[in-house]
């Protein structure tokens, strides 16, 4: 990634600061997006439905804790190169019948295993692409949904939408059930791009259907973008972050492409197209964040933006920001019930994941079971350390005494080989180090998952010459 360049500039929320390459270099490795800890690949086969259900009856043995709902809705009518998700691409909408009926047999279940007075805060269709459904389809899914869990009046409704497929018809469906927040893809406008990575999406139907979630008075909009990708280039990529700008949406993401062909096989595409690597990638990155925070975004951190007034930015600044498998979210305390294939709940002090393929999914609902396929129970050490790293992620500050009071421990003691890693990344001007706090300069917050990377437990007893499972931070 080096280059005859020594340093560059990089302005964040007003500051500008030097970066020198050779940091830059040292910085691009391969670790975790922490929307779990500990993450994936450190759960077991060993974890059941019986674990599953020891979870259930330990989350509503605390205190009227919140709920949190996600569905995974797999279907797309087309695959986009990049996409590391798990879908099923079928033109055919008839698809949707027999998982739907599935789906809501284990809405029952899991509805069936939750103390009926418990709140659910919070309520997520992801995909694959939510609005494949037809309208009828999301009313008949959100009303069984409504009929088994208390959904608040206020609570976070969120929806995936494709602008591709997503009508005006499904936008009022979605408005009238109450749904209050839309993520649309774009990844890039440029249309070199679009064709290289199989997602032909213009300006014009994006614009529409933004311009229908306002009709409709969905108060909250976010627009997910991709640098790395095939034909990008700093120039390109800044006209498509002129034309996000122009739709004014209340939240970015801004991800990282993450080329695994080995894990995602469709990646295999991009083998003879340019792409964006090192310096040039991070460049676009660097780029991006420049002009999103002159037109007053806050940069979160890791890859997220958001106006000032919104949700998001606000809890970061008040510090009740927290993450989970879809990413920042402000429902904080709440146990994640997930349902549908590949699905993953954060229930009851376990993560449980449902089977990754339909056929292995139905078989298990139509058995009368649960469909878990793996998950793992969290250690008090794994509890802790999840704690800093969210903390540090989503605040992007730690107050040691806090965790010192919370948990019992000696900060400085039980964390001293962290610290002393990050010692380095201080001498880098990534973090400040006091006796009371570590936090996180306007430059560490684009290298965010370097810095929580010490606080790894699982990281630091990997051999450094295992096979890397976890994409490159840069």
């Amino acid at each position: 990634m080096s280059t005859e360049t020594d340093a560059i500039d990089i302005r964040i929320q007003n500051e500008t600061v030097s970066l020198p390459i050779e940091v830059l270099d040292r910085y691009n490795v391969y670790g975790p997006r922490y929307t779990s800890y500990p993450t994936a690949p450190e759960w077991s086969d060993e974890f059941g439905v019986d674990d599953l259900r020891r979870a259930f009856a330990a989350a509503n043995a605390e205190d009227h804790r919140p709920v949190s709902l996600y569905f995974h809705i797999p279907f797309c009518e087309k695959l986009c190169w990049f996409c590391g998700c798990n879908v099923i691409i079928n033109k055919d909408k008839e698809v949707a019948h027999p998982y739907l009926d599935r789906l809501k047999t284990e809405i029952d279940r899991f509805a069936d295993s939750v103390d009926p007075s418990r709140p659910t805060v919070q309520f997520h269709w992801g995909g694959g692409t939510p609005t494949y459904l037809s309208p009828e389809q999301m009313r008949d899914l959100y009303g069984h949904t409504a009929s088994r869990f208390l959904i608040l009046p206020d609570a976070e409704i969120g929806l995936e939408v494709d602008p591709r497929v997503t009508t005006a018809e499904h936008m009022a469906a979605a408005a009238e059930l109450g749904f209050n927040r839309v993520s649309m893809g774009v990844q890039d406008f440029d249309p070199q791009v679009q064709e290289a990575v199989n997602r032909n999406q213009t300006f014009e139907q994006t614009a529409a259907t933004v311009a229908q979630a306002r009709e409709h008075g969905v108060p909250s909009v976010n627009i997910d973008l991709m640098y790395g990708l095939p034909y990008q280039t700093i120039a390109s990529f800044r006209e498509t972050v002129e034309r996000v700008i122009e739709l004014s949406p209340e939240r970015i993401a801004l991800f990282n492409y993450a080329h695994v062909p080995s894990l995602r096989h469709a990646q295999n595409a991009f083998r003879r197209m340019p792409m964006p690597v090192g310096l040039e990638k991070f460049e676009i990155f660097r780029a991006a964040i420049e002009r999103f925070t002159d037109a007053g975004y806050v940069f979160i951190g890791l890859d997220h933006f958001a106006k000032p007034e919104d949700e998001m930015a606000r809890a970061q600044v008040d510090r009740t920001l927290r993450r989970n498998f879809q990413g920042y979210t402000t429902k904080a305390g709440s146990d994640l019930y997930a349902m549908g294939v590949s699905s993953i709940s954060q229930i009851g002090g376990a993560f449980a994941q449902n089977f990754r393929d339909t056929e292995s999914y139905f078989a298990r609902i139509d058995a009368g079971d649960l469909a878990t396929m793996r998950g793992m129970w969290l250690t008090d050490d794994d509890v802790l350390r999840s704690a800093v790293i969210e903390r540090f992620l989503c605040h992007c500050v730690i107050h040691t005494k806090e965790f010192e009071e919370e948990f019992g421990i000696d900060f400085a003691e039980t964390f001293a080989d962290a610290i002393a890693d990050l010692r380095a990344h201080e001498a880098d001007g990534m973090v400040r180090i006091s006796d009371d706090r570590i936090e996180v300069t306007p430059l560490g917050r684009l290298f965010i998952r370097n810095l929580a990377m010490p606080f790894d437990a699982y990281l630091r007893r990997r051999s450094p010459d295992a096979k890397p499972i976890f994409s490159k931070t840069l």
